[in-house]
């Protein structure tokens, strides 16, 4: 009985201790994050406390915009590539189509199709959010615009192990568009070779489905590609609202790292077609984050998403 009394207050001194050093840990991976940007001439720059998160690519030269570094909560290395192989022509986080009126807005020479930045502007800066809009026009040599889109994008970081871009935009249809069948089409991410699923990488959906034999085709309203490096895991998901056309969308995915949600590879009549002056308006959010799928709460995440306004 004494050994039992004696050992009950060192319990509590240990439980005192831990405890308030738990209860501090909890706070600084929950805390949102101070965010900032900075509007340079060919990007627009974020970071996260005092760490580069993205950059916003929108230089005339560029075939389309997109961001790259997108840079891990825990390593602060890209998990996305600039250009890797194969198809160089996937850059990072990026927005683009194949296939639009006779043009190619998605890969080869910008002869072919260019979407190119017309305008960008900050229009939102707080604490813990930023805002900027990004007017692009689709255009090629001696054809037609088939569009002008408008990007509303908003990155916030809710605690140290997340980050979130949301991208929101907005097509409108400057002549009659006709898209034909292509399995390049709109939102994609294209991982880092060292976290796909050809070096040890997850790729998951929505059902629990994983790698791209189980993934591709499927409708799901989200993936998540995920792996370790140096010791760390980190991945990135892509949310599609449910608010967009095609939801929840097939996927197209690709264990050396590609994956996005591309409703024109299986569309019904292999045709898509928009009026002139007709809109289409698409909601996703990326999330950048540390863990796995599981640990990272994407499913929950996905959830309170889709219940804001």
């Amino acid at each position: 009985m004494r050994a039992k009394i004696l050992f009950l207050p060192f319990l509590l001194v240990v439980a005192f201790v831990i405890s308030p050093f738990s209860s501090r840990c909890s706070e600084s991976v929950s805390k949102p994050q101070p965010v900032r940007a900075e509007v340079k001439t060919d990007r627009v720059s974020v970071w996260v406390g005092d760490t580069l998160f993205t950059e916003y690519k929108f230089d005339v030269s560029l075939k389309y915009p997109y961001f790259f570094p997108v840079n891990g909560p825990s390593t602060g290395w890209s998990i996305t590539t600039e250009s890797s192989e194969p198809y160089p022509h996937h850059h990072s986080l990026f927005f683009g189509c194949d296939r639009v009126n006779g043009g190619n807005y998605w890969q080869e020479t910008n002869d072919r199709g260019q979407i190119v930045s017309q305008e960008i502007q900050l229009i939102n800066t707080e604490p813990d959010r930023v805002r900027f809009h990004n007017l692009c026009v689709w255009q090629r040599p001696g054809a037609p615009s088939p569009f002008k889109d408008l990007r509303i994008i908003t990155i916030t970081a809710p605690s140290a192990d997340l980050r979130f871009i949301d991208f929101e935009i907005t097509l409108t249809a400057l002549a009659d568009v006709q898209i034909e069948q292509n399995n390049h089409s709109l939102f994609a991410a294209r991982m880092v070779p060292e976290l796909c699923v050809l070096q040890g990488g997850i790729l998951q959906n929505a059902e629990g489905l994983t790698g791209e034999k189980a993934t591709f085709g499927i409708p799901s309203p989200w993936c998540d590609y995920w792996g370790e490096r140096d010791g760390k895991t980190e991945g990135l998901a892509i949310f599609s609202h449910p608010g967009n056309s095609w939801h929840p969308p097939r996927w197209f995915t690709r264990d050396y790292g590609f994956f996005s949600p591309t409703p024109m590879y299986w569309l019904e009549n292999g045709l898509f077609q928009m009026k002139k002056e007709e809109t289409l308006r698409l909601r996703y959010r990326v999330v950048v984050h540390a863990g796995d799928t599981q640990t990272a709460g994407i499913a929950d995440l996905y959830e309170f998403w889709v219940k804001q306004p």
